[in-house]
């Protein structure tokens, strides 16, 4: 019964995984492709200055946009997770340790059994990196280091591309 249980938790977690992949079909590549807009309309000046200023605010709006279309689904809009199926984002030490650690399951997935805030989880987590820009990823991961009483420093799309599998 044991057996049949923990394949009940995994097939769950596949389905919500499989169904958050397919309402991104149409929208991955709206999200992708509107993240130069978003950049551009940071700047509306066109200055060098009103660019940098105006990035962070930018990229808190586009990280929220994409976690709302990709990963809320799984993690809830309050971050809190599903237990026993999805883990919790906020109050997540792994979210806000090391950047490297987060941005790498957010780009190349996750799988197996990981234990957060003493619960265990045993799903997977699809790999994003194939469906978001590097820039997407840096907002979504800045985000979610900063929402929900979370306080660790935002990520950048270097950040991002200096994580290799």
């Amino acid at each position: 019964m044991s057996s049949l249980r923990k394949i009940g938790f995994v097939a769950a977690g596949l389905l919500f995984a499989l169904s958050a992949c397919s309402k991104n079909t149409s929208s991955s590549s709206s999200t992708a492709s509107s993240a130069p807009q978003s950049s551009a309309a940071a700047s509306p000046a066109g200055s060098p200055m009103a660019a940098t200023s105006a990035a962070p605010a930018a990229a808190n709006t586009t990280g929220a946009s994409v976690y709302n279309t990709n990963c809320a689904s799984c993690h809830q809009a309050t971050g809190e997770g599903v237990a026993g199926a999805f883990p919790p984002l906020a109050g997540n030490p792994t979210v806000t340790g090391p950047k490297a650690k987060v941005i790498h399951i957010v780009k190349y997935g996750l799988q197996g059994a990981i234990v957060v805030k003493g619960k265990s989880y045993n799903g997977m987590m699809p790999p994003w990196g194939t469906t978001l820009s590097n820039a997407d990823i840096a907002a979504v991961v800045s985000y979610v280091r900063s929402s929900w009483g979370n306080a660790a420093s935002p990520v950048t799309v270097a950040d991002v591309k200096a994580v290799a599998k």
